[in-house]
């Protein structure tokens, strides 16, 4: 199926391992020119080769630290600069650490909101002018089921990702008119690093995660990344606003 992304511009944010490349590897081969940005270079630079020599799609590496403002500027700035302007921003990045509530100071408080909450604000207002510009655009936030499905340790997340939450419910209805869309994924249990270190913390294996899951397995970051090509593609312009769980059913509540 063509999603008819060929030539739109794409920000995949954390893009150097994960869903992050997931979504980049997967926007590329669909033909989207792909900004993929990351804190660690040599990393970064590794998979924005890999997926430029898998797709062929034209593919620029940016390396940032998105809880920075100035380097939020800068990923969108580059991607101007590069390409042109900016169709898609895929808002993602790993996760504050996990641990009980009274551990944390107010330093921990402001990296996690920086990082989960802040960089997401900083992104979204600098591209919704170039997109304005362009006359549309779409938006897609990776958060986590426990965003809305809350877990015990996990707090820094649940509290900034809940902003996030809020934040994307109201831009849907500022910027709908612009035809720029706005939706949050919240995927469940993932093989990624960060669930690995979570199994690590718990002492549970993989094939324990799996058996608590409906449909019986652990989701991939391609599970992701399918359904953010979906929603960023013109088959997705009348989805915007939605909170979406990625999780096999896991999650207990009624949308």
């Amino acid at each position: 199926m063509d999603l008819g992304l060929k030539g739109r511009v794409a920000i995949v944010n954390g893009a150097s391992q994960g869903i992050g490349y997931a979504i980049a590897r997967l926007l590329a081969a669909e033909g989207a020119k792909v900004v993929a940005a990351a804190r660690r270079a040599p990393k970064l630079d590794e998979a924005v080769k890999r997926i430029a020599a898998e797709t062929g799609a034209a593919v620029h590496s940016i390396a940032a630290d998105i809880r920075k403002a100035e380097d939020c500027a800068a990923i969108v700035a580059g991607a101007v600069a590069h390409f042109g302007g900016v169709d898609i921003l895929v808002n993602n990045d790993g996760a504050p650490p996990l641990g009980d509530f009274t551990g944390f100071d107010d330093a921990a408080w402001a990296k996690a909101v920086d990082q989960n909450l802040m960089s997401v604000v900083r992104m979204v207002r600098a591209v919704v002018p170039h997109m304005r510009r362009r006359g549309a655009g779409t938006i897609v936030n990776i958060t986590a089921l426990s965003a809305i499905q809350p877990i015990p340790q996990f707090g820094l997340s649940v509290a900034t990702w809940a902003g996030v939450i809020g934040l994307a419910k109201t831009l849907s209805l500022e910027l709908g008119r612009d035809r720029i869309t706005i939706n949050t994924l919240a995927p469940g249990l993932i093989e990624t690093p960060r669930l690995h270190k979570v199994t690590e913390q718990s002492g549970e294996t993989m094939r324990d995660l799996a058996a608590e899951i409906p449909v019986g397995r652990v989701g991939t970051p391609d599970d992701i990344a399918a359904l953010v090509a979906l929603l960023v593609s013109p088959r997705g312009s009348y989805i915007t606003g939605t909170t979406i769980p990625v999780d096999g059913g896991l999650f207990k509540g009624v949308m």
